[in-house]
């Protein structure tokens, strides 16, 4: 866009500033307020005129775009034509535009919506893991088994020379685990504490270690101990331990079944929300605005940045975000232009329910509700988050809805 603005406007503004200048300089031979306005002009004149410039890009390219019924998306390049103090300020604008959306039919987009209950088995299920995560191991005379954790020194070969990081001592192994290659992994079970063992592995092709990928490599084995896991009693320490001081095993199981609603309603509503998210995105092919991917790649960065302090920079690329920055983009573009299109105004019972459900997994809910009221930052995310699920609830209106009901784990355990 090439914008022109009229030599007398620059001037004017111009001597406007040289006059107000006038009675605020000091000039030796002149009282305050009494510098001739041509020795201001003298003294001061090339700055002004170029914080007049500055200024009238600015002001100048947003009456501009107004005036053109354009929505800039960043800022401008901006490419000067003729700068001379006396002619005409004229410049060339480049910069993208938010792209026009027309919001388009979505009775052509299937939708599941998933229902599960939560059964007295899933609770067991629950409680057992709970048991696990405070297991102790002791150490058994047998042979390990999968299952066991199998504490062994090694030493590893490639020929007959040891390679660099391929040596441990008193090192745990679980066996079944799969945090070891699991040609290793399998070749530990039936060994017994004392027992030493040669073990050959191929390194796989991909192996994160490109000296090794691909590498035979024999292993000098020595096993510590075999030990044996050991799960804790249903007792009243247990119970302390997740906060049941009264109530016994009943209050533990109601304060589980609650917890797993609260998961299993989010699961529940993340898996339709993407869904739709997805389909939204599919019926809106749109260009998206460069500079709006670029921010919003900064944006990412810099808070994958603060999450990880000790990281180096290097471990963040651009192109690490960038995908997801796309999606966030255009989501946010096509999500908007729904709410302005067809009039969809925040619920504010609906965030107030939200809410609630966010500050009920916290000891002191009252307070987590006094934090974000009293933080316009959280409330707008909040607020914001409502608006994109009334405008889920809209599609589901016009999509086409299948319900289909799952297990408990079944929902929980995939991924969208």
């Amino acid at each position: 866009m090439t914008v022109q603005v009229p030599a007398e406007r620059v001037s004017e503004a111009v001597d406007a500033r040289l006059k107000s200048l006038r009675g605020r300089v000091r000039i030796n031979g002149f009282r305050p307020g009494k510098v001739p306005l041509k020795i201001v002009k003298q003294q001061y004149g090339a700055s002004v005129f170029q914080d007049v410039l500055s200024e009238m890009l600015q002001s100048s390219f947003q009456e501009a775009v107004a005036q053109e019924k354009l929505q800039p998306a960043g800022a401008p390049t901006i490419e000067p034509i003729n700068v001379k103090q006396g002619e005409p300020l004229e410049y060339k604008a480049t910069f993208e535009v938010y792209p026009e959306i027309e919001v388009a039919d979505v009775s052509s987009l299937e939708v599941t919506r998933y229902e599960a209950d939560i059964e007295e088995s899933d609770i067991d299920k629950m409680i057992e893991n709970l048991r696990k995560q405070r297991q102790t191991w002791e150490p058994v005379e047998r042979a390990s088994k999968e299952g066991d954790q199998i504490v062994i020194d090694f030493t590893g070969y490639i020929g007959d020379e040891a390679f660099e990081g391929g040596q441990a001592s008193d090192l745990p192994v679980l066996i079944g685990e799969g945090r070891m290659i699991p040609e290793f992994e399998n070749q530990l079970v039936g060994l017994s504490a004392g027992e030493e063992k040669e073990i050959t592995v191929t390194f796989p092709e991909d192996y994160h270690v490109k000296d090794l990928a691909g590498k035979e490599a024999r292993f000098e084995v020595k096993v510590k101990e075999v030990q044996e896991a050991r799960l804790p009693e249903i007792d009243d320490d247990f119970l302390k331990a997740f906060g049941v001081e009264e109530g016994g095993i009943e209050k533990l199981r109601a304060d589980i079944r609650d917890n797993m609603a609260r998961e299993l309603k989010a699961k529940i509503k993340s898996k339709i929300k993407n869904q739709v998210m997805d389909g939204l995105i599919e019926l809106h092919p749109i260009e998206l605005p460069k500079a709006l991917v670029a921010e919003e790649t900064r944006r990412m960065r810099q808070q994958a940045m603060a999450n990880t302090p000790q990281a180096d920079e290097s471990m963040f690329p651009d192109e690490l975000f960038r995908e997801e920055a796309e999606r966030r983009v255009a989501l946010g573009l096509i999500v908007g232009e729904i709410i302005k299109v067809k009039e969809i105004e925040l619920d504010r019972d609906r965030v107030e329910a939200e809410l609630d459900d966010l500050a009920a997994s916290y000891e002191d809910a009252e307070e987590v509700k006094s934090y974000y009221r009293s933080n316009p930052g959280q409330m707008a995310m909040l607020e914001a988050m409502v608006l994109e699920d009334q405008v889920v609830d809209w599609v589901l209106e016009n999509a086409r809805v299948t319900d289909e009901k799952q297990s408990f784990d079944d929902i929980m355990e995939t991924g969208k």
